[in-house]
Order: C-alpha cells, then sequence, then structure tokens
C-alpha cells in the first residue's frame, strides 16, 4: 500500500486487527456490532497510532525510494494526529467495554493503557530512529 496511498498503516490496521471480530466470534458464537465494532475500531486506532511513530524511522528511506506513510503525509503535524488517533482509540475501547457491560476492573485498566499510550505519545522524539523504535516497542512489553 505504500506505493498507493500515504495511508498504508490503516490498510495494516484493519488487516491487523480483524482478528477482533473473529475472537469475538469464536468465543460468543455471535457477532454483538455494538461491542466488536467500537472494539475493532480501537485497534485501527491503535495501530494508526505505533505505526505512524514506527514510520518515522523510515521516512527518509521511504523519500529515497518514492514510497507513502502517514509519517510523511502528517509531517510536523504527527503528534497532533497521533494524539486524535489515541484519543479515538482509548474512547472505541471505553465504549466496547460500556456496550458489553464490563465491570470497573476493564476501566482501571483501561485508564493503565492510556497513561501509556499519553507518555508514548507526548515523549516520543520523531526525529530520532532510536527512540522511535522504543516507543514502537513499547507496544508489545
Amino acid at each position: 500500500m505504500k506505493r498507493f496511498t500515504f495511508w498504508p498503516q490503516a490498510f495494516l490496521g484493519l488487516t491487523f486487527n480483524w482478528g477482533a471480530l473473529l475472537g469475538w466470534a469464536a468465543i460468543k458464537g455471535s457477532i454483538d456490532p455494538a461491542v466488536v465494532l467500537p472494539l475493532y475500531a480501537s485497534g485501527v486506532f491503535w495501530t494508526l497510532v505505533y505505526d505512524t511513530i514506527y514510520a518515522h524511522q523510515d521516512k527518509e528511506d521511504d523519500l529515497k525510494v518514492g514510497v507513502k506513510s502517514t509519517a510523511l503525509r502528517f509531517g510536523d503535524s504527527t503528534k497532533e494526529w497521533i494524539s486524535g488517533f489515541g484519543l479515538a482509540c482509548i474512547s472505541s475501547l471505553a465504549l466496547s467495554g460500556i456496550n458489553a457491560d464490563i465491570g470497573w476492573p476493564y476501566y482501571a485498566f483501561l485508564t493503565a493503557a492510556s497513561g501509556q499510550l499519553a507518555w508514548q505519545i507526548w515523549t516520543v522524539d520523531l526525529s530520532s530512529r532510536a527512540d522511535c523504535n522504543r516507543k514502537y516497542v513499547s507496544n508489545s512489553n
């Protein structure tokens, strides 16, 4: 997708997070759109955050070879964009939890996840390959 659009991270999110729909259906035996659609959307938004940060590692190489990414599309506005995606991710997770009638521990952990995501966005140095990689890797720990 990097050859066709500045939004390959969105296509990655749509593909990677398909498992949320499949996993819910496998466990519950049905699809509850009020729960799974916000859950799926949250994963797509999260992917836009972490993979845009990752894409900043490659932006010079991407320019040389002529491919596209959200890092190139957003440029100096990246932190604003990924802040919006992060807010959409957490909001979608909260909506999914409300619609699934999940108890308070879910929201305690969601608060912790929000803190990690906020730290990641606020502290990332998008001009540092090493820091972008550290923030990207922090999504898997």
